[in-house]
């Protein structure tokens, strides 16, 4: 269970290095358009915000990944409580702000993970 537990946060993590990057360096290219559904005109108003938005989800990967590397097992855990709770909600508001589709990609796989955790 701990192993699965560790695959799944550390998914949640690269997850959100994924959408750093289509936010960061994407927003306005072809594969960031079609991801986001938005014409160029939308996303070049909304480049410096989507920039923003992505440099977050950096800082949501750093924490995952942080309490998979931590050595004190009990902060680890704490670590890995706070981060998914975070993913979890901004994915709940997401897709209540934006588009449901956010809750199956972002929200759920991070209470599936918080669900791990607190279990083990």
């Amino acid at each position: 269970m701990v192993f699965m537990t560790t695959v799944l946060i550390g998914a949640v993590a690269l997850l959100h290095i994924g959408f750093a990057v289509l936010e960061m360096l994407f927003w306005t290219r072809p594969l960031g358009l079609k991801v986001f559904r938005q014409s160029f005109e939308q996303a070049k108003k909304s480049q410096a915000l989507a920039a923003n938005q992505g440099l977050y989800n950096l800082f949501l990967a750093a924490g995952l990944l942080w309490s998979l590397w931590h050595a004190e097992p009990g902060f680890a855990e704490q670590l890995q409580i706070f981060f998914l709770s975070c993913v979890t909600l901004a994915g709940l508001y997401g897709a209540y702000t934006v588009n449901y589709r956010i809750f199956v990609v972002q929200a759920l796989p991070a209470l599936i993970g918080l669900g791990l955790v607190l279990r083990n």
